[in-house]
């Protein structure tokens, strides 16, 4: 059975994992344009999708986009500015869309310029593997945004779950206190990660151990989700990003990377 056309004219704003992957997994189903800040990182996002075309630092590239999806930092203005910047570009019925795991969607939607046609829209890493996505909807969303939005991530073959808006919705919400929790067992009796992690593979059958799992993300990332969901952050995290071992994007973490992240 083969795949869905793309409901929308895709627009991605942002060149990190979360936004390049989005791009990569869409762009053989329809139009998608990816909106990158700089030179060099519009460079890295070719890179990373595998040579997709439309890359570029103009934003009025996504003027003809139908559907936007914001991936960039987890900053509320930044996120808002883009926003503010797009919305006299683009036409009345385009739906803007962000990927945030901890912001809140009814704020975000409320300085958007557009309320009704806004929702959150939060895949997973990697995103051409992970199934799920959390739709988040705001109070203001029509009908249409709230059809567009779940026909738009099921047409890129994702399994659709309307949660509530509330920090770090449902997945994160539980997850980060189970991460720190493993980081703070570390500094009893010397125990290793790769103890912690094989026992949670193991024991528990996870996929991936926690202390991975936190390098995978970023462990600036991590922090920033942990301060939104009002999670104690602990100790030895902020040491490790003071010290730059932002986990695999920066060759260390927990543990050590080559630069390609193996």
């Amino acid at each position: 059975m083969s795949q869905p056309a793309l409901t929308e004219k895709l627009g991605v704003v942002g060149s990190g994992t979360i936004a390049t992957r989005l791009a990569k997994l869409a762009a053989p189903l329809g139009d998608v344009v990816l909106w990158a800040r700089s030179d060099e990182s519009a460079e890295r996002a070719r890179t990373a999708t595998g040579g997709l075309g439309d890359i570029g630092t103009d934003l009025e590239r996504l003027a003809a986009a139908t559907f936007i999806i914001e991936a960039v930092a987890e900053d509320h203005d930044l996120k808002v500015g883009l926003f503010g910047q797009l919305d006299g570009m683009v036409n009345e019925d385009t739906i803007f869309a962000s990927t945030t795991s901890s912001l809140s969607i009814e704020k975000l939607a409320e300085e958007s310029g557009r309320p009704d046609r806004f929702a959150g829209v939060h895949f997973f890493n990697p995103v051409d593997k992970m199934e799920l996505v959390e739709l988040v909807l705001p109070p203001q969303a029509n009908d249409d945004t709230a059809r567009r939005a779940r026909a738009l991530c099921e047409s890129l073959e994702k399994t659709v779950i309307e949660v509530p808006d509330v920090p770090g919705f449902v997945v994160n919400r539980l997850l980060f206190p189970f991460l720190f929790e493993a980081v703070r067992l570390l500094d009893l009796d010397g125990v290793k990660p790769e103890t912690i992690d094989k026992c949670m593979q193991l024991g528990a059958g996870h996929p991936m151990g926690p202390l991975k799992l936190l390098d995978f993300v970023g462990l600036d990332v991590a922090a920033a989700i942990g301060e939104q969901i009002g999670v104690e952050v602990p100790p030895r995290v902020r040491t490790l990003i003071d010290d730059e071992r932002l986990g695999r994007k920066a060759g260390a973490g927990f543990y050590e990377y080559e630069r390609n992240g193996s």
